[in-house]
This record gives structure tokens, C-alpha cells and sequence, in this order.
């Protein structure tokens, strides 16, 4: 199309992840025209990289099954672990937030989405007032071949039918019965898909696929990938329109109702993490998720918060210069492992959430050295994610990120940690194993803990002695699936002045945004989930505009 030619739509939609998704689906409900524009050559964002859960308390599914669940104990948990630390976490917001899960569960279901819960799943502070087991729901696995052409761009799928609830009984699928049976669940899923001539898969890329689905393939909705927006088109106060760049020149696409901003953050913009957080990026988001959209929303006058923080965790050194390795989560739960400092000292609850780890590791040495030791009965009994990644395991022993020995001894050489340290740490762990309980940093005393613990070691599913070797090591930063700071909007995900006066015309949601979540992270899913609730409320507001 030639430079400057104009199109017009009742809402434009930048990004292509769950906000992004969200609003749009909002959009073909309420019978508005709507198009989408991705800045790079895959849709999907970090949603289809991701687990695929969504933390939806007091959501239809529970209902329908009859797990107990309310209102007052989803807020009363939500202010327990979040507080009100800023505007994007108010009360208002969160009240919106458990409000609409119903709209957005419902509305996707009429759509054709189809959700499992993940009953086992407990909330990362089960124990806080109003927490609960059961509350995540993610997408059935899904035939990408009801796609089409759209399959061949969809981001990091994964042609596997593996589901979140899997997940946490694979990790020991050889060495405990239930695992085993969810072993040879997985295996008999994947062989029946293959039979029935499907491409199933599963996690955010089945989330996304049905996003897809019921957007792109149902409803005919246009999506332009190798679009970048650029700028917003402005009237007056209002904004009316995204400019965006594609290989015929910029050009504009006009909004009578609303432009939604759903693309991400910027975790991949490495100058960006220097400024606002101090650190290396080590993310797992997507690589095009480089702060454009709030960038040039600043400079109309957005106003923003939380930028100096992300949705961290514990993560794999990077061996390449590609992104980073294995984002580590059941693995830091089980029996037989540790994670320790520079100085060979543990620092905290291995098993916590993984954003609180994160945190922990920032605040107790910013950009600092940090290994998992695992022994030899972790390394025999549990199946490790990461170790399926091509080309991990000898990239990581190529860097020295990664280490064998016989002996601890031998092991605090080969790291360059104080022996004497490492062995009064790892014989004070072996004494919390044996008696069950962890007095220096509690592992294995939460629900969310015990979870991905390993039920046949007792006392402390989470807990077993660092003994036997060969003992291993791998190198960890604190890295991260995104950012959680951005563009603060209200209620209806209208991007707010500093003044907390509304741009008309511009809505944000997702990690585009200052999340709903605060700092913290209140259960599985609490990244895509308020990206998918604010979306839908984005798209219902700009359906009531005249």
C-alpha cells in the first residue's frame, strides 16, 4: 500500500498476545470492525511462549465443578499479597479485575475457546488469608492445523499436547507412580493426536492457537505482522489512530472508537533494563518486545510506574548469545538440590515463587554469581525441562557454566567458592533434611512448595541430603518472562496522565502496563490472566463510545 494511505476501523489493536487477543475478541463480539498489527514476523508474543495458565479466582470453571471459591476471598487474598502499592494496584482495578473474569471466560467460551482447570495448582501464598488450590485455568490442547496458514507464524509453539497440570508430575515421571501414570497419559495423548491425523499442542501455544482461532480464522479479523506501530495519530486531545511502518512505506490506520496497546513490554530492550532496572536482560520473552508503544504513548503524556521491576526468575545462564536458557521452576522445588551465592551460601527458599526468588537474588547481589548444585539421586530420579533445549548442556560445560565433580570439595574449586563455606552450608541443609524442616528459609513449609516437591521423600518432599555424587552445578541468573512496568490505566484500561487524567481514545493492557499484580505474583497465570481480563474490558469500554 502506498505511504500515507489511510485505513479505518472502529478499534486498532497493537500487539498480538492475550491483551491483544482479548480486545480483539471483545471487538467481533460487540460487531465492531477491528484490525491488528505485529511488529515482527510471529504473532502470538510472549503468550505463546509461555505456560498458557491464566490466575482467574472465583472463574465459571470452579463453579461448574464445585470447588469453593468467592468474590470476598479473591479480594481479600489479592490485598493480602499485592496491597495497594500503586495506581495500576488499586482496589478499583483489582476489584475490575475479579469482576470480569466471568465476561472474559464466558465470552471466550462463545467464541469456541475451550479451558481445563489445573485443579492441583495451588496460589504461590496458599496460606495468606483468602488463598486456594484450583484457581489457574489454561486451553484445551489444540489442532494448530485448524489454522491454516497462520500456523507456519505462530512464536515458539511447541508441537507437543503437554498441559500446565502435567507438568508438575513429568518432572518425576520415573521415579513416583503418578508420575509415571502422567507419563504414559502424555505419551498415549500425543500417540492418539498423531493417530487421528492432528498437530496438537499445548501450554500458551494451545492459548494463542485458540486466540487465533477464533480471531484470525472464525471472524476474519486482519492482522499484519511486519508492521511495527511508530507513533500515534493525534486530534486535538484525543488519539485517533496508530502510524505504522510496513515495507510500502508508514502509513496510517485510523480508530473511530479506541487504540488498544497490547505488545508487550521491554524486556528485550537492553538499554531500557540498564536504565530502569540496573541489570543484563536475561529474558525469556519475546524478542520484539522493545517498549515502542509505551515509548511514544510517554510522549503524549502517559504516565508510568513499576519499571524497575519484571516477572523474575531463576534461569539458566544464556551459553550463546541467544536468549536465556531453561527458566527454572519445578526443578527448584525438589529434594536433593540447592541454589547458593558467589560465597557458597544459600540466600533463600529455593522453592518459592519464582518472582520472589527473583527479587531475592536482585536484592541480595544484583548481577552476582549464583549456582544450583543438584547430586547424583536428583540427577537419576527427575526428568529436567532444560535438558531437552538443543545444544544446552555442552554449551553451558563450553562455558564453564556448568560443572561435575566427585567430591563437594572438588566442586567448590571448580565454581571458585570458599570450600569451607560450601561445606558448612551443605552439612547445616543436610541436618534440615533429615529433621524435615527448613529453619533458615521455611522450603518445603508452603502448599505451593510441596507441589512440585517429590511426595516419596520423607519428611520434607522438598528436602533430601546432598550426599551422593557426582555433583553438579549450573550457573543462574536472575532473569525473567517479561516486564511488569509500563503505562498506568484505570479501570477499563484507559492509559492515564501523571495528573490521573485519561488520554481519550488510548487503552493499554498487558505488560505494556503497570500490572494489576503490584511486585508480586498471587498465583499461576498472573501475567496473562489481568493482560486478557483488561483487554476484554478495553474492547467492551470502546464498544460504548459513540
Amino acid at each position: 500500500m502506498s505511504e500515507n494511505v489511510q485505513e479505518t476501523y472502529d478499534v486498532v489493536v497493537v500487539g498480538s498476545g492475550a491483551a491483544a487477543f482479548a480486545t480483539a475478541l471483545a471487538a467481533v463480539d460487540e460487531q465492531l470492525s477491528v484490525i491488528m498489527v505485529e511488529s515482527t514476523d510471529q504473532w502470538g508474543g510472549n503468550t505463546s511462549m509461555s505456560g498458557g495458565g491464566m490466575w482467574l479466582p472465583n472463574n465459571p470453571l470452579m463453579r461448574r465443578e464445585g470447588a469453593g471459591d468467592s468474590r470476598e476471598e479473591a479480594l481479600e487474598y489479592m490485598l493480602a499479597t499485592i496491597g495497594e502499592p500503586g495506581p495500576a494496584s488499586s482496589k478499583e482495578r483489582i476489584e475490575a479485575f475479579v469482576d470480569s473474569i466471568d465476561d472474559f471466560v464466558l465470552t471466550a467460551e462463545r467464541h469456541g475457546m475451550e479451558f481445563m482447570r489445573d485443579t492441583d495448582y495451588p496460589d504461590y501464598y496458599p496460606e495468606l488469608p483468602g488463598g486456594k488450590i484450583g484457581r489457574a485455568i489454561e486451553g484445551m490442547n489444540f489442532d494448530i492445523k485448524k489454522l491454516g496458514d497462520w500456523a507456519a507464524t505462530q512464536r515458539g509453539v511447541i508441537p507437543l499436547p503437554v498441559r500446565t497440570n502435567d507438568i508438575w508430575l513429568l518432572g518425576r515421571a520415573w521415579s513416583t507412580p503418578d508420575g509415571f501414570m502422567r507419563g504414559a497419559q502424555f505419551v498415549f495423548r500425543t500417540i492418539g493426536g498423531l493417530v487421528a491425523g492432528k498437530k496438537l499442542v499445548g501450554l500458551g501455544g494451545a492459548l494463542a492457537a485458540q486466540y487465533a482461532h477464533a480471531v484470525l480464522v472464525k471472524a476474519r479479523v486482519p492482522l499484519l505482522l511486519s508492521t511495527p506501530a511508530v507513533g500515534l495519530e493525534i486530534d486535538g486531545e484525543r488519539v485517533v489512530g496508530v502510524r505504522v511502518q510496513d515495507a510500502e512505506g508508514e502509513r496510517v490506520l485510523r480508530a473511530r472508537r479506541g487504540v488498544m496497546l497490547g505488545a508487550g513490554g521491554f524486556e528485550s530492550n537492553q538499554a531500557w533494563r540498564r536504565n530502569y532496572q540496573n541489570v543484563i536482560g536475561y529474558t525469556s520473552g519475546s524478542p520484539g518486545n522493545l517498549g515502542k508503544p509505551i515509548e511514544f504513548a510517554q510522549e503524549i503524556g502517559a504516565a508510568v510506574d513499576y519499571m524497575d521491576d519484571a516477572w523474575w526468575g531463576a534461569t539458566l545462564a544464556p551459553f550463546n548469545d541467544g536468549p536465556a536458557g531453561g527458566f527454572l521452576v519445578g526443578e527448584r522445588a525438589l529434594p536433593y538440590m540447592m541454589i547458593v551465592d558467589g560465597q557458597g551460601r544459600r540466600f533463600a527458599n529455593e522453592a518459592e515463587s519464582y518472582i520472589d526468588l527473583g527479587h531475592h537474588m536482585n536484592d541480595h547481589d544484583r548481577g552476582g554469581s549464583y549456582w544450583m548444585i543438584t547430586e547424583g539421586r536428583y540427577n537419576l530420579r527427575y526428568f529436567r525441562t532444560f535438558s531437552i533445549q538443543p545444544g544446552l548442556i555442552k554449551g553451558m560445560t563450553d562455558k564453564a557454566f556448568l560443572h561435575k565433580a566427585r567430591t563437594l570439595g572438588e566442586l567448590a574449586r571448580k565454581l571458585g567458592v570458599p570450600q569451607e563455606n560450601l561445606r558448612v552450608t551443605v552439612e547445616r541443609f543436610n541436618g534440615f533434611a533429615r529433621t524435615g524442616r527448613d529453619q533458615d528459609f521455611h522450603k518445603g513449609d508452603s502448599a505451593y512448595d510441596r507441589y512440585y516437591g517429590d511426595p516419596t521423600v520423607r519428611p520434607n518432599p522438598c528436602l533430601g541430603p546432598l550426599e551422593k555424587g557426582p555433583f553438579t552445578a549450573y550457573k543462574i541468573v536472575a532473569g525473567d518472562l517479561g516486564t511488569k512496568g509500563g503505562l498506568i490505566t484505570d479501570k477499563d484500561a484507559r492509559v492515564l496522565r501523571e495528573d490521573g487524567s485519561v488520554i481519550e481514545g488510548l487503552y493499554a493492557a498487558g505488560n505494556t502496563t503497570a500490572t494489576v499484580m503490584g511486585h508480586t505474583y498471587p498465583g499461576p497465570g498472573s501475567t496473562i490472566a489481568p493482560a486478557a481480563v483488561f483487554g476484554l474490558r478495553g474492547g467492551r469500554h470502546m464498544a460504548r463510545q459513540a
